[in-house]
């Protein structure tokens, strides 16, 4: 089989993977762009989703480093876990100033699109580093492309959130869900290496 070919299936592989685990990533940058003024939405998904790319591309870059730091998923649990409560802090005093809880600024929604995403995407990366065959182009254009198509998710997501606000609820109980998840399955690994 031709380079090329192996090259072009690894990039479909490294786009199916990271498209099947980003759905909650989506989820988390739509939360966080509903709660802002319309006029701010795309700034923060264009400059949150750029820097989540810049991100991915350096884990994906150390991405074998990554596997020996002990602590990571838990920490990613923890800080997903923060992103929740802010997200829910917000939520509950509907995004307004009612309850001394103003929507988020365009700095901070930023700074929780691309929290959240560094703590959800770690299994992302390392899934793609492992089907990109050791190409660091298959990789790299295979991120790219996969956090461009999440963040026209999370548009989606923001749109339909804004009108039913019901389903905001429910996306922040299943990302509490993940991040207690992470911070399970973190806290076996550090603990199974302790004792």
């Amino acid at each position: 089989m031709h380079i090329w070919v192996q090259d072009l299936l690894a990039l479909l592989q490294v786009l199916l993977i990271d498209l099947v685990l980003a759905g909650d990533n989506a989820l988390v940058v739509g939360l966080v762009v509903a709660r802002l003024p319309p006029a701010d939405q795309r700034k923060a998904l264009l400059l949150g989703i750029g820097g989540a790319t810049v991100i991915r591309l350096l884990l994906a870059a150390i991405t074998l480093q990554l596997l020996k730091i002990l602590g990571l998923t838990l920490a990613g649990g923890i800080l997903l876990l923060w992103v929740c409560w802010k997200s829910y802090r917000e939520m509950r005093s509907g995004g307004s100033q009612a309850h001394g809880q103003p929507a988020p600024s365009l700095p901070q929604a930023m700074l929780r699109i691309v929290l959240a995403d560094l703590s959800m995407s770690l299994d992302n990366v390392l899934a793609v580093a492992g089907a990109s065959l050791g190409r660091p182009w298959v990789m790299a254009l295979g991120l790219v492309i996969s956090v461009l198509l999440m963040g026209a998710a999370a548009a989606v997501i923001a749109r339909v959130l804004a009108r039913y606000q019901f389903l905001g609820w429910a996306g922040l109980a299943l990302i509490s869900f993940v991040a207690m998840k992470l911070i399970w399955e973190g806290s076996h690994q550090v603990i199974t290496v302790i004792f």
